[in-house]
């Protein structure tokens, strides 16, 4: 199997390719650049465990959702002493008021004027 490999280069490429890098970016930015690039490496270090993190806790959870404790229903109240009479029909409450929206008119039309027409020759 052919496997696209890098290699590092050694003795004069690594010497002419450190000479290139100091002159494109001189010598007070090489570690200010070196420092930036470390903190960047460190950031996304960081992140991706995060991820991995969230994956392996997502995978420890149970799958089915923990469903609250179910309240047990209040106890039965004791019967009115008196009770209702047997004619007495169920009460309603009232319906609530209807509110209508306002009503928006449209502007009336813009006046229409007939076109001006040539005025006939005396010719």
């Amino acid at each position: 199997m052919d496997t696209l490999a890098v290699e590092i280069p050694r003795g004069w490429p690594l010497i002419v390719l450190v000479v290139v890098v100091v002159l494109l970016f001189g010598a007070k930015r090489l570690p200010d650049a070196a420092r930036s690039i470390g903190r960047s490496l460190r950031i996304f270090k960081a992140e991706t465990k995060g991820l991995v993190d969230d994956d392996k806790d997502a995978a420890a959870q149970p799958s089915t959702p923990v469903l609250p404790p179910v309240q047990a229903a209040p106890a039965p109240t004791a019967a009115p002493s008196q009770p209702a009479p047997p004619h007495a029909a169920p009460t309603q409450a009232a319906p609530a008021p209807t509110v209508q929206a306002p009503v928006v008119q449209a502007p009336p039309p813009a006046p229409v004027t007939p076109a001006a027409e040539p005025r006939p020759s005396d010719s």
